[in-house]
């Protein structure tokens, strides 16, 4: 199952480009279960989305969008600015939230938020609603979307392989957890894509789907190979979850017990491919030896921690990028300053030379009266 999504839009700020005037742009925050993204709007954006969605669904969107002024302007006001964003709020979390799912599922809407194909949003009653019309209960019967589909499996089994590569060799217990974390939500997204993989395959082989002319579309060959893939696929993902039921290797205990970490490195390399059992208890998604520092936490949170850790490194990140540019800065200082002492050097060899023509002028002459 695709993790729900929430939305928000807490404050706005004025954007002034190098040609032109001002205008201001609303910050959307997309809230899943471990990642916020936020992306920026005006509200000519919100108009033309509300254009297509009626367009595309025949009907107006659940709220009404905030109307234009025409005398007042955004940028020079704080008070139209704050209820223009309030409305605005409304009006996407109204989409988000009604009953009838056709307006999220409208292709407009997820370019609107830039969502990939397997994002879903939550109902008003807290179910989970899929993001594309032909992704119901009977799968993915579009030939094209069934091949998106399956290049969104591979790079979600392709990024839980990595987050446990790096799970592996993570300097602490924390980066471990958080890695397993990310490794599981990827697994969990390549599960709900499997499954409408293969509810698509199933429904292009039934008698609806003969009937309704999908099966026409593909052969028996290609059929036969899109179900090999499936196939393959959920091994990969087998596996993948069996390493991830495996206890990563801490660092701390590397040097009091080499031996069982070494012994069981070989066992999750042939756990990927041959699968494993589901243990029994809590399941944290981390190295089954827990630290100090979770060993009083639930899940709730072990989920806090990460968040936390995860907001520790984009700090960290921050502070390098700064450092970076900082250094490119100086390399550019650098870069005009030998620019400055080549040109004088020239100068100088120039210099050079116009008396180095007048010495020979003068021994000439020197020898002409000896």
């Amino acid at each position: 199952m695709a993790p729900a999504l929430h939305i928000s839009i807490p404050n706005a700020s004025v954007a002034t480009p190098a040609e032109g005037k001002p205008y201001t742009v609303y910050h959307i925050v997309l809230q899943l279960p471990l990642r916020k993204h936020e992306i920026r709007k005006r509200y000519t954006d919100f108009t033309t989305l509300h254009t297509e969605l009626q367009s595309q669904t025949g009907s107006p969107p659940p709220a009404p969008l905030p109307a234009k002024s025409w005398i007042r302007k955004t940028v020079n006001n704080d008070s139209l600015t704050e209820d223009r964003r309030q409305a605005l709020e409304k009006y996407v979390k109204a989409i988000l939230e009604d009953n009838d799912p056709k307006w999220r599922s409208s292709s407009a809407w997820r370019a609107f938020l830039n969502l990939p194909s397997g994002t879903s949003t939550l109902h008003s009653n807290g179910s989970l609603s899929p993001t594309s019309r032909r992704r119901g209960s009977a799968g993915i019967t579009d030939p094209n979307d069934w091949l998106e589909a399956h290049r969104d499996l591979k790079s979600h089994i392709n990024a839980a392989r990595q987050q446990l590569k790096s799970r592996d060799s993570a300097q602490s217990a924390q980066n471990q957890h958080a890695l397993s974390a990310d490794a599981k939500a990827s697994l969990v997204r390549a599960a709900a894509n499997i499954e409408q993989l293969d509810s698509g395959l199933r429904s292009l082989t039934s008698k609806q789907g003969n009937e309704a002319g999908w099966g026409k579309r593909l052969g028996d060959g290609e059929i036969r190979r899109r179900r090999d893939l499936v196939g393959a696929a959920r091994k990969e993902v087998e596996g993948l979850e069996a390493v991830l039921r495996s206890a990563a290797p801490a660092r701390s205990n590397q040097t009091s017990a080499p031996s069982a970490s070494a012994a069981a490195a070989p066992e999750a390399k042939a756990d990927l491919f041959r699968g494993a059992s589901k243990p029994s208890g809590r399941v944290l998604g981390g190295p089954l030896k827990e630290t100090e520092r979770t060993r009083e936490l639930d899940n709730s949170g072990v989920l806090q921690l990460q968040q936390q850790v995860m907001r520790e490194q984009d700090e960290d990140v921050m502070s390098l990028g700064k450092t970076v540019s900082r250094l490119k800065d100086m390399g550019i200082m650098i870069n005009e300053e030998l620019e400055l002492q080549n040109e004088m050097l020239g100068i100088l060899d120039q210099d050079v030379e116009r008396h180095q023509g007048k010495l020979d002028v003068a021994k000439k002459r020197i020898g002409k009266i000896s």
